[in-house]
Parts: C-alpha cells; structure tokens; sequence
C-alpha cells in the first residue's frame, strides 16, 4: 500500500515552502509515497514556477486521486500575493494548515505529518496563545505524554539523539518544570523511539540539570531529589538507563557511541550541542503523539525568505524520517 506524506507549509513569509518544494523535488523521486501540501494553493504553484522545479501538483480531490503531489488548502481564500514578514494573515493561516495536517493524521488519512516552520512571535501578536507546534499539536491530539526529541548526523554519520524533560521554558522557570515525572516519560519516550528507528539498543543516558550534575548537592539538589529517583524508576521496569551525568561531559560520550540517546533535562542544553553537529540534517520528531510529525530544525529565517538560496538538508532529513517511520509502522 502507498502512504501518504502530509507537508504544512507553515510561515509563507519565511523560508518553509520553499525548502518543502526543494526537499519534495530531491525526495519524492526517490519513493512511492504519495504528497499532500498543505497551504496556500496559489502561492506554492507561483514558488514552483520561479524555482524551476516542475513539480507536477494537482488539487487534491481526495485519496483516490490519481498523481503523487497535491495540493490543498482548507481555508476559503488564499492569501495576498504581497503578505509581508511576520504578517497575521500569514500567521493565521499557517496555524490553519497545521490544524487540518493534523485532523488528517488522526482521521488516519495521512499516514505522517511533516511540519515547515512557523513564527511564535507572530502568532502571538496575531492574537493566538501558543507556545510552539509540538504543545500545539499535543493538545490537538488531546495528550500531554508527548516530549521532542532532536536528531542529527555530522558529515562523517555520527549521530546525536537528544529528548527535552522541558521544551520553550524561560531558563529561570526550568528547575521547577523539571519534575520526576516529566523525567520518567523522556526516558520511557526514548527508549521507545530507539526501537522505532530500529536501532540495535535503547541505551539512555540522563543529563543533570546543574553543572557538574550538581556536585553531590553544594550545586543544587534537582539530580538528588529528582532525577536519580526517575532514573532508579525507569531501571525498575527494565530500560537501560544510566546518569545523571555531567552534561558538558556526556554529550561527548554519547557523540562517540557509548549511548544511543540522551535525555537533556531543558531546551538549549539539548539542543546546542545537536546543532553544532547537525545544523544542516538536524530533524525535531514530536514523541509520544498518536501520530508521526516531523520537521525540520529551523526557523523561519525571515532574513533569506524569498531569494531561492534556503538550504532544504533539514526537511528532506524530516521528510525522509516520516517515510521510514510511516514504513515501519505500517
């Protein structure tokens, strides 16, 4: 049976349609999965054109369709051909399309979501409480068991995997959010995931929050009260779990191989180190929803939008990983 693939397209005044069309030019000659985008009709068939891809796009009439790459979009009209940055229009709609890729995916007629970026700040003067897709598409689906892991390669295949306790906290809310049983589920969540890619083991290694893991307690006592106690929990039921450890140290082991996975216990402890080696193939796979999203790990880089020189590694690299994981499920 042929999947299908969902792309919401996310910010059109940032760079998401174009990288989506680029990585969608490379990566569906490739497969015979079938392609749902999901934007802004009009848009996308003028960016097709000025890029000189070819892309063959249909409406979309339903999944008996034939043809491979659709397009559709679930609002009435479409948005101006001159939109501006950080427009609410453009906010809007790009919350629209990541609601109806969404719907889709829980009605079971995608069988994977891959999500282009979207602008928080804009959302927010636009008037629509958000704190970033992988809460809303968590609350969409109605869980709150969900965690973002990160994953990249450098050029020589070496691989980081990273699952957030926390994920957009102000650095000085982080210690009361890190609690036992966020800790718990992003151990849970990644061994799971370790399984999901196939790999031949789920070894989890857990960061501590403070430096030096908080230094036997005279640097705080998160590790002692908090995150040992979910570490010990989680080796109770069997997973292979270690730490906490020193993250300045660990991710150094974990780059080298002697883990698989690393839980990092708030967002840029995570997340700098898997973008210092994998900015370009970097992907954010929300865990735990019921069903697959990717996408890629950037922004909407505003400052590029529109030039044709976005670089589209990311979201093949988050196309590519819905495809392997829509295959393995099904």
């Amino acid at each position: 049976m042929v999947g299908w693939i969902g792309i919401s397209l996310g910010d059109v005044t940032g760079i998401g349609p174009e990288v989506a069309l680029k990585a969608l030019a490379a990566e569906g000659l490739v497969d015979d999965f079938r392609y749902l985008l999901i934007g802004d009709v009009e848009g996308i068939g003028r960016l097709n054109r000025q890029l000189g891809l070819q892309l063959p796009l249909e409406p979309y009439q339903g999944s008996d369709t034939t043809g491979r790459f659709f397009l559709h979009n679930p609002l009435s009209e479409a948005l101006p051909e001159d939109v501006v940055e950080g427009s609410p229009a453009a906010a809007k709609a790009a919350l629209a399309w990541l609601t109806d890729g969404a719907q889709r995916c829980l009605r079971h007629e995608l069988d994977a979501l891959v999500t282009a970026p979207v602008n928080k700040q804009s959302i927010l003067h636009a008037g629509q409480p958000f704190i970033g897709q992988t809460e809303f598409l968590s609350q969409l689906a109605g869980t709150e068991r969900t965690a973002m892991m990160l994953l990249g390669q450098d050029d020589r295949g070496r691989w980081l995997r990273v699952v957030l306790a926390t994920t957009h906290l102000p650095l000085r809310l982080v210690a009361e959010h890190v609690t036992q049983a966020k800790v718990e589920l992003a151990i849970e969540l990644a061994a799971q995931a370790c399984v999901d890619l196939g790999l031949h083991g789920a070894r989890v290694a857990v960061c501590g929050l403070n430096p030096h893991a908080g230094e036997g307690g005279e640097l705080g006592s998160e590790e002692a009260v908090t995150i040992t106690p979910a570490v010990n929990a989680a080796r109770r039921r069997k997973l292979d779990v270690a730490g906490p450890f020193a993250a300045d140290a660990l991710f150094y082991q974990v780059f080298k191989g002697d883990y698989d996975v690393v839980v990092a216990m708030y967002h840029d402890q995570g997340l700098v180190p898997l973008k210092m080696i994998g900015f370009e193939t970097g992907v954010n796979w929300t865990l735990g929803l019921p069903f697959i999203r990717t996408s890629p790990d950037h922004g909407t880089a505003y400052n590029i939008a529109g030039q044709g020189v976005a670089n589209p590694s990311s979201m093949r690299a988050a196309i590519r990983l819905a495809k392997q994981l829509a295959q393995s499920r099904t």
